[in-house]
């Protein structure tokens, strides 16, 4: 096993063409500010994963930037080649461990074959995306 967490997040990231540190800096602030959890008093969507002592995983998917409107196979050229990828990648987990507690930042192996088992709370699977690009 490569790396688990209890309670928290998993962070699946894809690095594309073009993207920056400052676009690494802005996702990483937002996983750790999002509120996903219920306050104690039942108020919905109040507390984020530093508020609960939660843990973060983050795994590089650069699936996430398939495209799959043409043909039977999906297209990875909306994907950051390996190289920058992997710099940014690490860029970005590094900030998520400089903004909480590193002990409790988890990472998985970059470009690497894993299998990835979760246990979906709620389930609530959001998209995090950057404001400053269109689709």
């Amino acid at each position: 096993m490569i790396s688990s967490i209890g309670k928290g997040v998993l962070a699946f990231a894809a690095v594309a063409p073009g993207d920056t540190e400052k676009e690494a800096d802005l996702m990483a602030a937002k996983v750790l500010r999002m509120k996903l959890w219920d306050d104690e008093e039942g108020g919905k969507w109040k507390k984020s994963v530093g508020d609960i002592g939660g843990e973060v995983l983050c795994v590089s998917q650069f699936t996430l930037l398939a495209s799959t409107k043409k043909g039977a196979k999906p297209d990875f050229h909306g994907a950051a080649n390996p190289e920058e990828a992997r710099r940014l990648y690490h860029y970005f987990v590094q900030k998520i461990r400089a903004g909480y507690m590193e002990e409790r930042v988890k990472d998985g192996q970059f470009q690497a074959m894993m299998e990835v088992a979760l246990v979906n709370d709620g389930p609530v699977t959001l998209e995090l995306k950057n404001g400053a690009k269109t689709e």
